[in-house]
């Protein structure tokens, strides 16, 4: 539950810090007063959305990481002991029938196609 709470907190702070970079004037934006856009038409003044805008970035920021560092540490505390995927798979039983009956060793074997050839190691 928790975690589930952090992930989504966690893809939220990440869209609200791309939206606010997004805002931002660049150092080349002051070229765009020509145009009709200049600091008047802002909501925050001439300097105010600037500095909101950045302190805004630089909160999300620090969420962010906290929110990762806080994501990472209960990722590792629910990790098993290390060791080896051998040690726990569980063995399996012994199957207690043989799929084919053992030959008996007096028994000569007798060829199915009824030809009498000699044993195959040369004697």
């Amino acid at each position: 539950m928790l975690i589930s709470i952090l992930l989504v907190l966690h893809v939220v702070v990440a869209i609200v810090i791309v939206v606010s970079v997004l805002l931002q004037q660049g150092q080349g934006a002051n070229a765009g007063a020509a145009f009709g856009s200049g600091s008047s038409g802002t909501v925050f003044g001439a300097r105010g959305a600037a500095s909101f805008l950045s302190r805004m970035t630089a909160v999300l920021a620090t969420v962010f990481m906290l929110n990762s560092a806080a994501l990472a540490w209960i990722a590792a505390r629910d990790v098993a002991e290390p060791g080896s995927l051998l040690e726990r798979i569980e063995p399996v039983p012994a199957l207690e029938e043989e799929l084919a009956p053992p030959a008996d060793e007096d028994e000569e074997e007798e060829d199915d196609d009824g030809l009498d050839l000699p044993p195959p190691d040369g004697r």
